[in-house]
């Protein structure tokens, strides 16, 4: 695999993972009993993209570091993926 093919996975790993980590811990107006005017009561409490952008980081590393151990050191490949799923007739 070379590095433009890791940056390029990395990329994508790190997009999916912040989707999937944005909802966590997020704090809304009606929690805090403070909705502001013309807001919907379930709009956040205020912005927590900094927060959200250190843990998609992290995750994405660990993520990116398994993928690589299952793809260099087990010597798996995306071609493999096909031979692991049972077959259906």
């Amino acid at each position: 695999m070379t590095w433009i093919s890791i940056i390029a996975m990395y990329f994508v790993f790190w997009w999916l993972t912040l989707f999937a980590i944005l909802p966590f811990g997020v704090k809304t107006q009606d929690d805090d009993n403070n909705v502001v005017p013309g807001t919907e009561a379930s709009a956040p409490r205020g912005p927590h993209m900094l927060r959200a952008m250190f843990w998609t980081t992290i995750v994405t590393a660990v993520l990116m570091g398994a993928f690589y151990g299952v793809t260099r050191g087990l010597g798996y490949s995306i071609n493999d993926i096909p031979l692991m799923l049972p077959k259906i007739d």
